[in-house]
């Protein structure tokens, strides 16, 4: 890949740079592309996003089990953001800040639709010290949804995929989605990843065909109709990586033969126990793998539609993920070191995601940049590619970030600004209620339920495993006061302390847990036998 900055700059615009060295350059090198014409922005918007997709579940991204070949191809086509994150460690909030450009405070989803709050919490029976925070069970209609805002600026808009943010009056077609397929009030594929999908937005196809390629090919179909004058916003929800984890009989036969040929049965540990929940900390599940590459060629098909069209030429690919990837829970399908924890944790690897865009005529195509961005800063960037403006009445917490994309000189504020983040609920892979920030180098985390913070310099411990809050006191107390006035003027909602908490039955809880990495170990050693049948045979897609 090309690099952004010139070449004194080089050695240090890479992934993993220190924020402060990324503005070192861009502020003392301006760059020649900002004096160059403006580019006519493109009409079309592909915009992909993939359910549970942690970072390391690439091979562009550093993986050598998965195979994504189209995925990697659109990553070093366009800019790869190396310090993407989402804006929650579960679906449904990031959702909807994507949709709305909003933090999860703001919108008011704060974690996934459907999730227990307040005492109801207590009967899932785990002892935990705090009642959640209430929240929205809805993306409200006051929202003016990213797909709203396209079309009425004359775009036709399309819907694909999993949905997640309500049911009857606050589905896709209820935000501003002329045509919506499969997308309805759960988050989980009903029927698996193979007909019949036993889902109302979905008409069943041929027994076993598979849910994902599915849903790329309805968008590849409609993409082929749109040719005329007005263009379009197309938005392909896959329900891959999320569980359950399924795959076709001759993708686990392929990876099942490459984990043998890696000898990856003969690394240990498989799994082991971080303060919540059992963690994955390897790649060795061909069942996972098979279905990461079933999505990697649905992407495929649809990116050869385009190109096949022509209609590549005049269209915004936008890639990315609603949160980190299934290490804990939800199958545990996958390991993202090193970054630690993954899917509905506060560390890295439950917000860390990839994050691509591609845009016809940017001077930045091909390279990486490594400014932390979030999952809110895509609405304002694909409405300034579009050249749309906002609208007035909509606040959003996002930045554009075509300035980047153009490779123009940012400012001091752009290339520094605090992220937040705001879950006050307990995740169902071993999450805590927590707050964060994370500006710089540095990363503080909130606990509510003790009050005690962690402070981690990202550039030196990328997998947070030493906590300098006592060390760094001035970092720790300048990072909580800025996380305190965000949460204050968010009006962020707060677990409250639970008045039957018993630690007692939480420790036998969290033993409970600890003691089934055994039982685990030997499930997913299963699954690299050559002898291996799903127990609900759910073989038999023609992919």
């Amino acid at each position: 890949m090309k690099n952004l900055k010139n070449l004194s700059c080089q050695a240090l615009c890479v992934s993993g740079l220190l924020a402060s060295s990324l503005l070192g350059c861009t502020t003392q090198n301006k760059l020649p592309s900002a004096e160059t014409a403006e580019i006519p922005a493109p009409k079309n918007v592909l915009f992909v996003l993939v359910d549970d997709l942690g970072i390391k579940d690439l091979s562009v991204e550093g993986s050598t089990f998965y195979e994504t070949p189209n995925i990697d191809q659109l990553a070093n086509k366009g800019v790869r953001f190396s310090q993407g994150y989402a804006a929650s460690q579960v679906c449904s909030p990031s959702r909807a800040s994507l949709l709305t450009g909003k933090y999860v405070t703001n919108h008011g989803v704060t974690t996934w639709i459907g999730d227990k709050f307040g005492k109801a919490w207590r009967e899932r029976g785990r002892f935990d010290s705090h009642d959640p925070a209430p929240y929205k069970h809805v993306m409200d209609q006051s929202e003016v949804t990213l797909a709203e805002q396209f079309k009425s600026n004359g775009y036709n808009t399309f819907f694909a995929g999993k949905w997640h943010l309500g049911g009857k009056g606050s589905s896709p077609e209820d935000h501003g989605f002329d045509i919506n397929v499969g997308g309805w009030d759960t988050g989980t594929p009903q029927g698996g990843y193979f007909s019949p999908y036993k889902n109302p937005k979905l008409k069943d196809g041929p027994n076993g065909e598979s849910l994902t390629l599915r849903l790329a090919q309805e968008t590849a179909s409609y993409i082929e109709k749109q040719q005329g004058d007005k263009p379009f916003f197309a938005y392909l929800s896959f329900y891959a990586v999320h569980a359950p984890i399924q795959s076709s009989q001759a993708l686990w036969q392929k990876y099942r033969d490459k984990a043998e040929q890696q000898a990856l049965a003969k690394q240990h540990p498989r799994f082991e126990f971080d303060r919540r929940g059992v963690m994955r900390q390897i790649q060795d599940n061909p069942i996972f793998a098979g279905l990461v590459e079933s999505m990697d060629n649905a992407v495929g098909l649809v990116l050869n539609k385009l190109k096949a069209t022509g209609l590549d030429k005049n269209t915004i690919v936008v890639f990315t993920s609603d949160n980190g990837g299934l290490s804990s829970g939800d199958g545990l399908g996958t390991s993202s070191l090193p970054y630690r924890g993954g899917k509905g944790r506060q560390f890295e690897g439950g917000v860390r995601v990839p994050y691509y865009i591609y845009a016809p005529g940017m001077s930045a195509n091909g390279s990486t940049v490594a400014m932390p961005v979030s999952g809110i800063d895509l609405y304002p960037t694909l409405l300034d590619l579009a050249g749309i403006k906002q609208d007035a009445n909509h606040q959003l917490d996002g930045i554009s970030l075509k300035p980047l994309l153009q490779e123009k000189t940012v400012g001091q504020v752009m290339a520094n600004r605090p992220l937040f983040w705001h879950f006050p609920h307990y995740g169902n892979q071993g999450g805590e209620p927590s707050s964060m920030i994370r500006q710089g180098d540095w990363k503080l985390i909130y606990y509510h339920e003790d009050q005690r913070v962690e402070l981690y310099n990202l550039v030196n411990d990328i997998g947070e495993q030493h906590d300098l809050a006592q060390q760094e006191l001035a970092m720790t107390t300048s990072l909580k006061a800025k996380l305190d006035d965000w949460l204050l003027t968010t009006k962020a909602v707060f677990p409250q302390p639970n008045p039957e908490y018993d630690p007692r039955l939480r420790q036998a809880y969290l033993d409970k847990k600890r003691n089934s990495i055994p039982r685990l170990d030997k499930r997913h050693e299963a699954y690299l036998d050559k002898n291996f049948t799903p127990n609900n045979k759910w073989w038999g897609s023609e992919e």
